[in-house]
């Protein structure tokens, strides 16, 4: 299953920013998977963290060839030491256990998110070990199918901007101005933008700040 989009969403955006447009238009459409099953998204996401694409598929596919269907009951079969095995780390493992101990004991339950604003859902999701900001954000994006995420944390959304725009730095108050540009559809944005970062468009290099000159011998 993909992260789904049309035609009104890019026409909005192409109405919006001719930049952007252009981009869209030379990339095509993006078949993004989502998961939309909260709990093993939140897992494979809390497995993701700061690790390759590729790494985090093969702790995966590991898990997955152990217990099958990634459910809090299965997980809740496993120890810490079990689930470390896979390839995360302790700490991992630990937040992974934990999170599947409050689903069993009703501490956390994945469907009230539903309901929920994207502030809320950020709020209650980042109050759960192991998960922050971005995690939370991709979890609205990758699982919940929200429409306008667009995560200030999110080192590649920074880097596909200063790509497409030119830029040698994002701050706060630009990136605020892009976000307001694409609303109500910054989740589509963030989908070409994450495409630019990754080279989808050959010929565009990465503006970074110019380094100062070293003074001194």
């Amino acid at each position: 299953m993909f992260f789904e989009y049309g035609e009104k969403e890019i026409a909005c955006l192409k109405s919006k920013d001719k930049t952007l447009g252009a981009a869209i238009d030379a990339i095509g459409h993006i078949e993004r998977t989502v998961d939309t099953d909260l709990f093993s998204s939140i897992i494979r996401h809390i497995i993701g963290q700061q690790i390759s694409a590729a790494a985090q598929k093969t702790i995966w596919e590991r898990i997955t060839r152990k217990i099958g269907a990634i459910t809090a009951d299965a997980v809740n079969g496993l120890s810490v030491d079990e689930i470390q095995q896979f390839g995360t780390t302790f700490r991992k493992a630990a937040y992974i256990k934990d999170f599947a101990r409050k689903i069993e004991s009703g501490k956390f339950a994945p469907d009230d998110m539903r309901g929920k604003s994207d502030s809320e859902i950020v709020a209650r999701l980042s109050a759960v070990k192991g998960i922050g900001v971005w995690t939370a954000e991709m979890i609205l994006i990758f699982c919940l199918q929200r429409p306008d995420i667009f995560s200030y944390t999110d080192l590649a959304i920074h880097r596909g901007l200063r790509m497409l725009y030119r830029h040698e730095t994002i701050d706060k108050q630009k990136f605020e101005q892009y976000r307001l540009a694409f609303s109500p559809h910054c989740t589509v944005a963030s989908l070409y933008i994450w495409a630019v970062a990754g080279r989808a468009l050959g010929g565009m290099k990465e503006y970074a700040p110019k380094k100062k000159p070293v003074s001194g011998a």
